[in-house]
C-alpha cells in the first residue's frame, strides 16, 4: 500500500468514533490515569499552542491506556466570557451563537488531529446544566460566609467596561485587552480566598516534585505572606482639628520593625480614606486634588516606576519619640496590600531614600555596618548594628526586630501581624455572557439567595449588545423577580461571573458519570476514583489566575463536605510556547501556522510527530518547516518498510543465541527503544529522545532480512509509536498484527547480554586498530587474534611486552 494520510487517519478516526474506543470503564476497581490538558476558549480556530498542548495530553492518554489503566481524558469549553461579546458588537451576531458555532467547527478539529477524548463527558461552561450546580455551589458558599458583597475601589477596563480582579491586571492593563485599567469605587461580590492563605501557602509543599519549581515560587509570591509590626500613629492636636476630628489615627504595617527609630515622614495611598474625606470636605486645594486624582488614574505597575507624591499638612507623633512627623501621599502606596498607609525610613529603604531625596525630606540613620561606614549617598538596607535607637542601641538589626515587636505589644501599642499580598477575589462582572449570580434584591429583605429548585437562573437570549452598559441591566423583564423569600416585587443581581470561576472546578465535572450527567454535578464516588488530575498540561502564563482559584475551589468543596482532598493536581506540566521566526505565534504578527492547512497537506500524523520531535515540551518549540517535511517523510518511511513483517497474532518467539551480530544488534536497538520509552513517560517526558531512539531501531532493523526481527521490532515499535502517531500505527498493527500489540511490552534482559566485546589494539600506546573478541575468550586467544589485526604494524619489530587491559584494549610494547 502507497502511505495516504488522508484515507488513513479518515478510517481510524471514523473507527475510533464508532466503537467509543476512548470512553473509561465505570469499573472502580482497575488502576485509573487521569489526563487533562487546560480546556480552551472556542475562539473559533484552533492554534498551534493548543495543537502542542492537547498533542501531549493525548499521547499520555494512548500510552496509559496501553499500559492497562483506566484512563479518563476528556474535553470541554471555557466558553463564556467577554471575547463572545465583543465578537457580538462587531459582527452582529449573539454570543451564543458564535460561542456554539466555534465548538462545533473545533471539536471537528480536535477528530482530525486524532486525540482520544472522551465523547461522553464534553461539556461547554456556557451549558445552562453546568450553570445550574454552579450556582448551586455559589448559593452554599454564601451560605457558609466564603462570598460577601461591599462596596470598594476596583478595578476597571474602560474598554470592556468591566470590573477586573487584581490578577487579571497584567502591568496596569486589562489581561485581554491591553487597555490601561482606572479605578472605579462600586459593589462588588467577593470570595474569601484570603482565609484559605496560610493553607494555599502551606500546601505548595505537597506539590513539590510533582509541580515545576518556578510555579510553586510563582504562586507563593504573589500569596505573599509577611510578618511583621502593626500600630497606630496618631495625628497631633493641630492635624486632628484640621481633620474635624474625624481621624485620630491611622494604622501602619512594617516588616522591618528594627528601623523604627528612623521613621521620618510617613505616606498614605491616593486612595486611603483619609485622602477621600479630605477631598470630599475641600480641605485640599484644587492643585493637590489633581495630582491624587492622576495618581489614582495611573495603573499600580506605572505607579511604581517614577516616585511621585503630595504633602498633606498634617503629622502624626512618632510612637517611641514623640517626634512629629509629616504625612505625605505617595504614588508608590498602594491600598491593595496593608493598609494603604506606610512608615518611611529613607535611610534603610530604596525607594523611601528616593523619595526623601526627590523631596527634601529628612534622612535618619538608626542602622551601622558591623564593620566600616555605610555610603552616605545610598540606603543602608543590610543587617548590621542599631544605633539612635534608645533601649536597644548595639543590637543586631535582625534579631532586635523580636525585641521591638515585644516592645510595642508590653506597652499595648502596636501588635505583631501577618499580612497577605494576596486579596479577597473579586468576582463580578458588568457583562452579559457568564454565568448570572443567583441572588436577588430585596427591598425589605436585603440579598436574598434564589431558591435551588429555581435553578438554573439562565440567561435571556433576546438581548441588545451594544458594547455599552450591561445588556441585563437593559432588558425590559429579564431582571424583574418576586423575592424568593418574601414573595414582593425584586430584582435579579445583573452582575455574571468571573469566567474563572467556571474553570475553578471544570476538572471535578469531567469525574461524572455520563449516566448521572443530568442529575449530579459529580458524586463523591466518582471523585474519589479519579481525582487527582495525574497529568494536567498547560501553558504558563496560568500559573497564578487558574491555578490559584482551582486550588482555593478545592479546599473550599472540601469544607462545603463534597470532596475529602486538599490539592486537586498531582503533576503539572508546563508547556513551551510555539514560536516562528523567534517570536510568539500570533495574528499581529502575521506568523501564524493554521493546523488545518498543515493536517490537508501532510496529516496529522505528521503535525503531533514534528511537534514532539522538535523540542521537549516544557522548552519553546521553534517553527520549522525543512523539519515538518522530515517528520512526513519518517512517517511513509516507517509505513513503507512495515512491508518487511509477517503477519502474526502473537510476537515472535525469538532464539537469540544464534542470531548473527546484525540481527542481534537490531534487537538490541528495539529494545532500547522500548526501555527509553518507558523512561520518557514515567520521568523525562523527553519524547523527542523516544523519537530518536524508535529511528535508531529503524535504521538498525534495516542492516538485517531477518523476517521474525522485523515482525518483533514492528510489534514493539508501532505500540512505542502509537501515542505519538496514532493513525499510521493502527494501520500497520491491524494490518499485521490484528491490534493486538497495541499494549503494554515487556522488555527482554536477554537482547542486552553482549556475547562479544570489541576492544583497541595499540602499539607502543598508539591506537592503531581494533578487534572482536568473544567475552569467554581466553587471554591467549585475544592476544593472538590482536597480532593478527595488527601485522602490518608489527612487521620489523620484535614485541617486549604483551598487556590486556580487561574490555578496553590489547597494547604490544616493541622494538626494531
Amino acid at each position: 500500500m502507497e502511505y495516504s494520510s488522508k484515507t488513513i487517519e479518515k478510517e481510524w478516526q471514523e473507527y475510533w468514533a464508532k466503537n467509543k474506543s476512548f470512553e473509561p470503564d465505570e469499573d472502580f476497581t482497575k488502576e485509573k490515569k487521569y489526563i487533562l490538558s487546560m480546556f480552551p476558549f472556542p475562539s473559533g480556530r484552533l492554534h498551534m499552542g493548543h495543537v502542542r498542548n492537547y498533542t501531549l495530553s493525548d499521547t499520555f492518554a494512548r500510552y496509559y491506556r496501553q499500559q492497562g489503566f483506566n484512563v479518563l481524558h476528556p474535553i470541554g469549553f471555557d466558553s463564556f466570557g467577554m471575547p463572545a461579546e465583543n465578537a457580538a458588537i462587531k459582527n452582529g451576531s449573539h454570543p451564543k451563537g458564535w460561542t456554539y458555532d466555534n465548538i462545533d467547527y473545533m471539536k471537528g478539529e480536535f477528530k482530525t488531529l486524532g486525540f482520544s477524548f472522551s465523547k461522553e463527558r464534553e461539556l461547554a461552561t456556557s451549558d445552562e446544566l453546568y450553570t445550574k450546580f454552579e450556582q448551586g455551589f455559589i448559593i452554599d458558599m454564601f451560605e457558609k460566609g466564603l462570598l460577601y458583597r461591599k462596596k470598594g475601589l476596583l478595578n476597571w477596563c474602560p474598554h470592556d467596561q468591566t470590573v477586573l480582579a487584581n490578577e487579571q491586571v497584567v502591568d496596569g492593563c486589562c489581561w485581554r485587552c491591553d487597555t490601561p485599567i482606572v479605578k472605579k469605587d462600586m459593589n462588588q461580590y467577593y470570595f474569601k480566598i484570603t482565609q484559605y492563605g496560610d493553607e494555599l501557602l502551606e500546601d505548595l509543599k505537597k506539590l513539590e516534585g510533582g509541580w515545576p519549581k518556578q510555579v510553586l515560587t510563582m504562586q507563593e509570591n504573589w500569596i505573599g505572606k509577611s510578618n511583621g509590626l502593626a500600630f497606630d500613629l496618631f495625628f497631633d492636636d493641630a492635624s486632628s482639628a484640621r481633620l474635624n476630628n474625624k481621624f485620630k489615627s491611622f494604622d501602619v504595617f512594617t516588616t522591618r520593625p528594627d528601623t523604627i527609630y528612623g521613621v521620618s515622614y510617613t505616606a498614605l495611598a491616593p486612595e486611603h480614606e483619609i485622602v477621600t474625606y479630605m477631598i470630599q470636605n475641600t480641605l485640599l486645594d484644587d492643585e493637590t486634588i489633581s495630582k491624587i486624582k492622576t495618581m489614582k488614574n495611573t495603573s499600580s505597575i506605572d505607579r511604581q516606576k517614577e516616585k511621585t507624591g503630595v504633602p498633606l499638612n498634617l503629622h502624626v507623633v512618632h510612637p517611641l519619640t514623640g517626634k512629629s512627623i509629616p504625612v505625605w501621599i505617595a504614588n508608590f502606596v498602594l491600598m491593595d496590600y496593608g493598609s494603604g498607609a506606610v512608615m518611611a525610613v529613607p535611610a534603610h529603604d530604596d525607594r523611601d531614600y528616593d523619595f526623601a531625596k526627590k523631596y527634601d525630606l529628612e534622612i535618619n540613620a538608626v542602622i551601622k555596618p558591623f564593620e566600616g561606614e555605610a555610603e552616605p549617598d545610598k540606603a543602608f538596607t543590610e543587617v548590621g548594628e542599631l544605633f539612635n535607637s534608645g533601649e536597644f542601641d548595639g543590637m543586631n538589626s535582625k534579631k532586635s526586630q523580636y525585641n521591638i515587636i515585644k516592645y510595642f505589644e508590653e506597652k499595648r501599642i502596636g501588635k505583631k501581624t501577618t499580612n497577605y499580598k494576596l486579596k479577597d477575589w473579586g468576582v463580578s462582572r458588568q457583562r452579559y455572557w457568564g454565568a448570572p449570580i443567583p441572588f436577588v434584591h430585596c427591598d425589605d429583605c436585603g440579598i436574598v439567595m434564589e431558591k435551588k429548585e429555581n435553578l438554573p437562573i439562565a440567561l435571556p437570549e433576546d438581548v441588545e449588545i451594544t458594547g455599552e452598559g450591561n445588556p441585563l441591566d437593559n432588558h425590559p423583564t429579564w431582571k424583574h423577580c418576586k423575592c424568593p423569600t418574601c414573595g414582593k416585587y425584586a430584582f435579579r443581581e445583573t452582575d455574571t461571573m468571573d469566567t474563572f470561576v467556571e474553570s475553578s472546578w471544570y476538572f471535578l465535572r469531567f469525574c461524572a458519570s455520563p449516566q448521572n450527567w443530568e442529575k449530579e454535578a459529580f458524586s463523591k464516588e466518582q471523585i474519589k476514583y479519579w481525582m487527582g488530575v495525574d497529568h494536567y498540561i498547560g501553558g504558563i502564563e496560568h500559573a497564578i489566575l487558574h491555578l490559584l482559584y482551582a486550588r482555593f475551589f478545592t479546599k473550599v468543596f472540601r469544607d462545603l463536605g463534597y470532596l475529602d482532598f486538599d490539592e486537586p493536581f498531582d503533576k503539572l506540566l508546563t508547556q513551551g510556547m510555539v514560536l516562528k521566526d523567534g517570536a510568539k505565534m500570533s495574528k499581529s504578527k502575521g506568523n501564524t501556522v493554521d493546523p488545518d492547512a498543515l493536517i490537508e497537506k501532510y496529516g496529522a500524523d505528521t503535525a503531533r510527530l514534528f511537534i514532539l520531535f522538535a523540542a521537549p515540551p516544557t522548552q519553546e518549540l521553534e517553527w520549522n518547516d525543512s523539519a515538518v517535511e522530515g517528520a512526513y517523510k519518517f512517517i511513509k518511511r516507517f509505513f513503507d518498510r512495515s512491508s518487511n513483517v509477517v503477519k502474526t497474532n502473537t510476537i515472535p518467539a525469538i532464539n537469540h543465541s544464534s542470531l548473527s551480530k546484525d540481527e542481534k544488534f537490531a534487537r538490541k536497538k528495539v529494545y532500547e527503544a522500548l526501555v527509553r520509552a518507558n523512561d520518557v513517560y514515567n520521568e523525562r517526558y523527553t519524547f523527542n529522545t523516544m523519537i530518536a531512539g524508535v529511528m535508531e531501531a529503524i535504521n538498525a532493523l534495516n542492516t538485517q532480512s531477518n523476517s521474525d526481527i522485523w515482525s518483533e521490532g514492528y510489534w514493539i515499535l508501532t505500540s512505542i509509536m502509537e501515542p505519538v502517531i496514532p493513525h499510521v500505527c493502527w494501520q500497520i498493527s491491524s494490518e499485521y498484527f490484528s491490534l493486538k500489540n497495541l499494549c503494554a511490552q515487556k522488555v527482554l534482559e536477554e537482547v542486552f547480554v553482549e556475547d562479544s566485546i570489541t576492544l583497541g589494539v595499540s602499539i607502543n600506546g598508539k591506537r592503531r586498530t581494533e578487534i572482536e573478541v568473544s567475552i569467554d575468550d581466553s587471554k591467549e586467544k585475544i592476544i593472538s587474534i590482536a597480532k593478527e589485526s595488527a601485522s602490518k604494524w608489527l612487521e620489523g619489530t620484535y614485541i617486549i611486552k604483551e598487556i590486556l587491559v580487561p574490555n578496553k584494549l590489547v597494547n604490544f610494547v616493541v622494538k626494531g
